[in-house]
């Protein structure tokens, strides 16, 4: 999408050809200094938390050599994102959104640093890994409704559209490089270097937040309140088509997300060296989806569109672990992470044809529970069953268990396979909820 509207510099012409119709719209990068920095920032704390994201589980393997222990990253990761990732999106509403990030940022700095201490020690503490993953996760719940929130103030509103597909690039790009250097620096040189990196990370991360224009609440912001959140999850809940694409989701994430024992994984495919590479491989699938995403435009039963990606995603899955052959499983999770990517396009598009916007900020915490809480989950499970099993029969059984539950899920939620843009205008919030929604709390 070209920006007409005035700005410094000449307007851009339009792309011209199919070809260049693929390529992201860079626009919002060349005109905006503050989204440049925030994208600039979010490449380099992506690119150290994918770092961190690999070390932690190959480090607690090394300590523990459970995969049940594992798995149960999890666990304790779950209630804090549920908590926070809720009153997150209430907080980014109330306070400045500038402050919120930075803060959150500079304390995640701050649980890098102490992972890598404790590394350092003679025998580094067990526990104190599961008490950072807490506390990470709760910090990731404050932090995201901020960043998401903040582009529509930093960004002209013909521009949003751009922005989203380079922010995503963004993170696409840091999901690969992080975790395919991660596997070799941790095999190398142990994880104390990964959590070191993702230290420095952060710390560059903040500076360049510090350049970020001030972006406080409205003058008439309401505090966050339980009410409003109880208001937003009512919604949701009576919109069934709606409560069908968090429900496929976090079907597909809780029986599907085997990240946690991919350390396990390679280790039974006798391919330590390719661990780096299972991180890496479903963000590539992911990123090939979204580089020739154009055909997106004329799907218009997005509904269908989140069922049917969701049970390739799982069965993906199931031939990952039925595979023997390292570069068939890696091939399998790069099929895998493009088919999310499709689920991704088609539940975002629902999401935003249907929301209301007096509903958005409450509604976007849920959506952040929906893509977040089924991978927390998943890992509970995956590393569950690999204990009682082997790694690889916790990754085919849970992508057929995944295929079973999103085809049972379809056939009981009819208004989500029947969902068709073309017949669905855009919802206006119910009348109670409009008028709480533009008051302010209680």
């Amino acid at each position: 999408m070209t920006d007409d509207s005035p700005g410094p510099g000449p307007t851009p012409a339009p792309p011209s050809g199919r070809p260049r119709r693929l390529l992201p719209d860079l626009t919002p990068w060349r005109t905006s200094r503050d989204f440049r920095l925030m994208w600039m920032a979010g490449v380099i704390t992506t690119f150290g938390s994918f770092l961190t994201l690999v070390a932690l589980p190959v480090q607690l393997k090394q300590l523990t050599g459970s995969a049940a222990a594992v798995g149960a990253i999890g666990a304790v990761e779950l209630v804090p994102l549920i908590v926070f990732g809720l009153y997150g999106g209430a907080l980014a509403d109330a306070m400045d959104r500038k402050l919120l990030i930075n803060a959150t940022e500079a304390a995640q700095g701050l649980l890098a640093a102490a992972l890598l201490a404790n590394t350092l020690l003679p025998h580094p503490a067990v526990w104190l890994l599961y008490v950072v993953a807490a506390l990470s996760s709760a910090l990731t719940g404050l932090r995201r409704p901020a960043l998401d929130a903040i582009v529509q103030r930093i960004v002209p509103r013909d521009q949003l559209a751009a922005a989203a597909s380079l922010n995503a690039l963004r993170s696409q790009v840091g999901a690969i490089a992080g975790p395919a250097l991660a596997g070799l620096v941790i095999a190398w040189a142990g994880p104390g270097w990964a959590y070191g990196a993702d230290t420095v990370t952060f710390a560059v991360s903040v500076c360049l937040g510090l350049g970020l224009a001030r972006s406080p609440a409205a003058h008439d912001a309401a505090k966050p309140s339980l009410r409003g959140i109880a208001e937003g999850a009512r919604y949701a809940w009576s919109r069934k088509e709606l409560l069908g694409t968090y429900a496929i989701d976090l079907a597909a994430m809780f029986f599907a997300y085997p990240a946690a024992i991919f350390p396990f994984l390679a280790d039974d495919l006798h391919a330590r060296w390719s661990l780096g590479l299972m991180y890496a491989a479903g963000s590539v699938g992911s990123l090939l989806v979204s580089l020739t995403s154009g055909w997106a435009v004329r799907v218009h039963r997005h509904g269908l569109m989140v069922v049917l990606a969701a049970a390739g995603w799982g069965a993906a899955m199931a031939c990952t672990g039925l595979t023997g052959n390292v570069w068939l499983v890696l091939l399998c999770l790069a099929a895998a992470g493009g088919l999310d990517m499709v689920s991704g396009i088609g539940r975002s598009t629902m999401w935003n044809q249907t929301i209301p916007d007096a509903l958005r900020g409450r509604l976007a915490g849920i959506e952040l529970l929906s893509y977040s809480v089924g991978p927390q989950l998943g890992q509970v499970r995956s590393g569950a069953v690999a204990a009682l099993s082997s790694a690889r029969a916790s990754v085919w059984s849970g992508g057929v268990a995944c295929v079973a539950a999103v085809g049972l899920l379809a056939a009981s939620l009819p208004a989500l396979m029947r969902y068709d843009d073309r017949a669905v205008p855009q919802a206006a919030a119910p009348a109670g909820l409009r008028e709480s929604a533009e008051a302010p709390a209680a």
